[in-house]
């Protein structure tokens, strides 16, 4: 079974073509596949599959290493499309893609970057039914009270500004990031960004990502936490830096999303006979 690993700020992701696949990807056999040590050791798995709809160039499915599946990943995304642009699925510039979060619209800049149309944001959604219209809430974890934002970009986020770099890089967020994703208030769990302003219009953040935990990266992460800064009066479009690099996010006052950033194969491999009767025997 051939795959590939790519990574986008070093978010990694491995992509593996359904006609490639010997078997079902449960719960299970995700847990193993993404495994560090055991496995490939990934923040997650893309599955591409063709698709018969119009227009449309991929069907995408994007599962976290715990096995649940993922509405939308912003880098998985931007990883997936240099991916099909490379391996012969479109000779085009500009094309859509299926996801689980809907219709996803790619424009490769270059070899190795791409700006993607993420669709409207939306502050009211059902991943936090009990916010208003302005999607602003109020939660206590970790023996403090923190102050969200709600923003639903594909997947949820709950975006969290802080005063400063200081005690942006003090959080331990192993230790706060699974009680707000499983907090009461998000029925489906939630991913969790804290990020706080910088000057000429960047914004420094840190990501707790649902499914994963603190990660180095996420796309849609950090279109949240830039959600919330332009929400808050910040200016579009807005420079996020992460821990593995920066993105940029364009934010319209509708709240359409547009946001780039770079992504790159690490390499292509074969899952040895092995593992695949291993992963065969994993229900």
């Amino acid at each position: 079974m051939k795959f590939e690993k790519w990574q986008a700020l070093g978010n990694d992701y491995v992509i593996i073509e359904s006609r490639e696949l010997e078997f079902e990807l449960t719960e299970a056999r995700i847990q193993k596949l993404c495994a560090p040590h055991f496995g490939l050791g990934s923040d997650g798995i893309v599955l591409v599959s063709a698709t018969d709809t119009p227009g449309f160039v991929a069907n995408l499915r994007i599962f976290n290493p715990d096995g649940s599946e993922a509405e939308l990943s912003g880098n998985g995304v931007r990883e997936a499309v240099l991916y099909l642009r490379n391996n012969g699925w479109t000779e085009s510039q500009q094309f859509s893609v299926e996801t689980a979060a809907g219709e996803i619209r790619p424009t490769i800049t270059s070899a190795t970057t791409c700006t993607v149309d993420m669709g409207r944001a939306r502050l009211k959604s059902d991943d936090f039914p009990s916010g208003g219209e302005d999607g602003r809430g109020q939660l206590e974890a970790d023996g403090r009270s923190w102050s969200f934002q709600h923003v639903k970009i594909g997947n949820p986020q709950c975006s969290i500004r802080v005063a400063d770099e200081a005690e942006l890089k003090a959080l331990d967020l192993p230790a706060i990031g699974g009680g707000i994703e499983k907090h009461a208030l998000f029925p489906n769990r939630t991913n969790v960004s804290w990020y706080t302003p910088l000057a000429d219009n960047k914004i420094r953040a840190r990501i707790f990502e649902r499914g994963v935990g603190e990660d180095l990266a996420s796309g849609t992460g950090g279109t949240g936490a830039a959600v919330a800064h332009v929400l808050a009066g910040g200016e579009s479009p807005v420079t996020v830096i992460l821990d593995g690099g920066e993105l940029e996010v364009e934010v319209e006052e509708d709240l359409h999303i547009n946001l780039s950033g770079w992504a790159k194969p690490v390499y292509t491999g074969t899952l040895s006979k092995e593992l695949i009767e291993e992963l065969h025997a994993t229900v």
